[in-house]
Parts: structure tokens; sequence; C-alpha cells
């Protein structure tokens, strides 16, 4: 009967059990479903119409009227810029990288983020080089030289994350002066800092250390993953560079890019010069050669130097042995661009463009209806000069990626066609 009654009790203690369970289960499933809400923020995505109804707001107008007034200030003045830039990025490993108001980390956001800023900046900047600085520990670790190779800066900085200790930011400026000291006087000296911590532990005066990096003519940008703190703002005030803080991880997306083209106000802290550059050949395949970079024995592939004859493995570079920057024509046609950009073009709104006959009805560009399916035109802009009429995509992947208008660059061809003979 004991026996009995305490197998009973058992089965009861194990059935209360199993309700617990699905309980947590179902409070588990409505937190996840709650997280969906709260930490995504999804009301920030709706606003009120004219009627007074929540309308989804249209993510793609308000990021390409952003690119428009930047394009604006941009090219408001004509600015010299530079073809070739010597960046480092300093970024904040300290213990404040941990925070996890960036999913998942502020780390792994970072990291992520300047993988895609890499890329991007030797796209274009192709003649550019890059490195690598992370601040922990309360020093500061140079992760790689510069150097004009995207997968070798990626490959390192997705093998050392890692975070630990405090921050400091004098020493992360007292080691890139060192650095960008010795570089020639024609290249354009940058630095771009991630800070994440809310202070900086400097071993000394951090406004000395300021003014050798504005003696040095290096301009110092700076982009807050926290709060804004002074000595960053004085650092960027001091050296003419930029500093905003993000407010979310597309937010950074966006700041980290903007730093990818050549700022207008560098100019004013490089020196006009002339550039000896060469133009090598591709190496016989085939054949055994030591490289001067990696100083191996490789066979085949690879590019010679025109005046040592050494042998380097990738475009763009300096030799090492005789020093001459070294690249290809399509680098330098690349970087060229930057010095004559495509004029804005004009906005074109849609109560224009529905009572005019004469306009186009399809992008010039892609092609793509310029009308919803309501027959209703969509906002689009206009070639200053052909007067040819494109959509909100092909003008960004025009001013951004292509450099080039393809109405006029059609008309160009068309007037220079020599007609045939009969």
């Amino acid at each position: 009967m004991l026996q009995k009654d305490i197998n009973g009790g058992g089965r009861g203690f194990n059935r209360d059990e199993e309700e617990e369970e699905d309980e947590e289960g179902n409070r588990g499933d409505r937190d996840a479903w709650e997280r969906t809400y709260t930490d995504e923020r999804s009301w920030e995505a709706l606003q009120e119409d004219e009627s007074g109804l929540l309308r989804p707001i249209d993510n793609k107008a308000l990021h390409h009227a952003q690119y428009r007034r930047r394009l604006r200030t941009a090219s408001a003045v004509r600015i010299q810029k530079g073809l070739i830039r010597y960046l480092y990025v300093i970024l904040d490993f300290s213990r404040a990288a941990t925070e996890m108001d960036y999913k998942p980390s502020r780390m792994a956001v970072m990291a992520k983020q300047v993988e895609a800023f890499i890329r991007e900046f030797f796209d274009q900047n192709p003649l550019s080089q890059i490195g690598l600085v992370i601040l922990k520990d309360g020093v500061a670790h140079c992760l790689t030289d510069l150097a004009g190779s995207p997968e070798a800066h990626i490959r390192a900085l997705m093998g050392k994350l890692e975070c630990s200790g405090d921050a400091s930011l004098q020493n992360g400026l007292d080691l890139v002066n060192e650095l960008l000291n010795q570089i020639p006087s024609y290249g354009h000296r940058e630095v771009l800092i991630l800070y994440s911590a809310l202070c900086t532990c400097d071993p000394g005066d951090i406004m000395e250390t300021i003014q050798k990096c504005k003696k040095s003519k290096i301009r110092c940008s700076v982009i807050g993953i926290s709060a804004e703190l002074y000595i960053c703002k004085y650092l960027c005030q001091e050296t003419g560079g930029l500093y905003y803080v993000a407010l979310d991880e597309l937010h950074l997306k966006e700041l980290v890019l903007e730093h990818a083209p050549p700022p207008p106000a560098i100019a004013e802290f490089a020196i006009s010069n002339l550039i000896k550059m060469g133009f090598p050949q591709r190496a016989a395949e085939g054949v055994v050669s030591i490289c001067s970079c990696h100083k191996e024995a490789k066979v085949g592939g690879g590019y010679t130097c025109p005046r040592c004859k050494a042998r380097v493995c990738e475009l763009p570079t300096e030799c090492r042995i005789c020093g001459l920057t070294l690249v290809s024509s399509p680098h330098l046609a690349r970087s060229y661009h930057h010095l004559f950009p495509i004029t804005p073009f004009n906005d074109l709104s849609p109560s224009v463009l529905r009572y005019s006959q004469n306009s186009a009805k399809n992008c010039f560009g892609c092609q793509q209806s310029l009308q919803n399916p309501g027959n209703q035109r969509v906002s689009c802009v206009t070639c200053p000069n052909c007067k040819h009429i494109f959509c909100l995509d092909c003008d960004i992947y025009i001013h951004e990626s292509l450099h080039n208008c393809p109405g006029c660059e059609s008309f160009k061809h068309s007037t220079n066609a020599v007609p045939m003979e009969e």
C-alpha cells in the first residue's frame, strides 16, 4: 500500500513537472515572439499619412533622399581630391566592445562593417592602401601594415576577434602617427577610428598627441558606437575630420561607407607632386621565380617590375627592391573619376511627369517602367546634359559605381559615328 502511494505520488510529481515544462516552453515562445517586436522596434518603421492611417516608411525613398543631399554637398564646390590615400582603421576592441546593444555584440558588428568597408574602399581607391590597428588592454596593436590586398586585411581581422581591458586613444594615435610619417609626401594621411568605450586610458597628455597629428597633417575621423565624447569631437575638429555617433547597425554601415570615397577637404593636407609609376607586364606561365613580396619561389603568374625586373604577386603595390609604385591602367582609370565627378541629376516630380505627354515611360538605364500598376508616375531624375530620364536606383548606380551617364555616352558615340558610303 505504501509502495502504491509512493508510485502514485511519483506519477503526480512527474505530471506537475511536465506541466511546468509546458508553461516554461510557452513562456519561452511568447518571449521570443515579443522579442521580434521589442528588439527590432517595428513601430519605428511606420509613419502616419495624410488620412491618419499608419503606413510603412519608404526606406528606399529615404535612402535616396539622403544620398542626394550628400551628392549636392560634395559637388557644390569643385575641390581637388587625392588619388593615393594611406588610411589606418583603428578598432576599439576593449571590454566595452562586448556590450550587446548591437546584435550579437559591438565587436561582431564592427568587424562586419569594417569588412564591407575594406572591399568598398579598394573598389573606390584601387591605388590606395589600408592598415588595421586594434585597441585593447590599454595598448595599441598593429594588426596589419599598410597594403593594397583586401583579402589579407580581412583574413587578419577575422582571426583576431577578442576583446579585453581598456582602450587607449593616445596610444593608438601615437602608433599611427609614427607609421604615417614614413609615407611619401604625395600621399594623403588618414585615420578612421571606430570607438565604443566611454573613456580613454592614456599614459600621458593626449592633447599633445592630437597636436602632433595636426602638425603631421593626419586627418582623423571618429565614429562613436556608444555615446558622444568630447575628446573624440576635439580630435576631429583639430585635424579636419568627421565625428558621428551611430544610432543603430544600419546607421553605422552608412557612416562607415561614407569614408570610402576620398573626402573633399583632404587636398588641404597633401602636397601636389609628380609620382613615378610603373606598369608591369604579366609574367610568363610555367617559369619559376622568387617573389619579392613573400620571398619564396613560385611557379608562373605574378608581375615583373619594369625597372629592376623583380617579381610581385599582385597589383597595386610598391616594389620591395627599387620602391617603384606598380599599378595597372584599369586601376589608374578607376581612380581618375574622383577628379571629374558626374553632375548631379535633377529631380522630376511625379505630378510633372503625369501631365507630360513627351516624357519617357521607361528608365533609360534599366528600361524598367516608370509607372505604378495604377498608371501613376514614380519619382525619377533627369540628366541636365542629355535630358534622359532615370529611376532612383540607376541614379545611385551611375554616380557611385558606373561614373558615366549612359545617355551622354550614347550621344557621343552617335555623333562620332561616320556614315557609311552607299
